[in-house]
């Protein structure tokens, strides 16, 4: 019987970063367009840039998307 590998998730490569310390990065959602129109001002700000998982989050995305674990950088 052949073993089989593992395929890396390919939309978690592209969703999350790894960080040596175990701290996962990822973008925040609903930020992508339509900030002319049907958005306050602070949802504006707080949907710019990127943010940190929680541990248990990050745990969950590095063990179960990345099977081999995730390449830091």
């Amino acid at each position: 019987m052949a073993k089989y590998k593992l395929k890396t998730r390919s939309g978690a490569k592209k969703r999350f970063q790894v960080k040596k310390s175990g701290l996962v990065k990822h973008d925040k959602a609903n930020a992508r367009h339509l900030f002319t129109h049907g958005k306050t001002p602070g949802s504006k700000l707080t949907n710019r840039g990127r943010a940190i998982l929680q541990r248990m989050d990050a745990k969950k995305v590095t063990q179960e998307l990345f099977p081999y674990g995730a390449t830091t950088k």
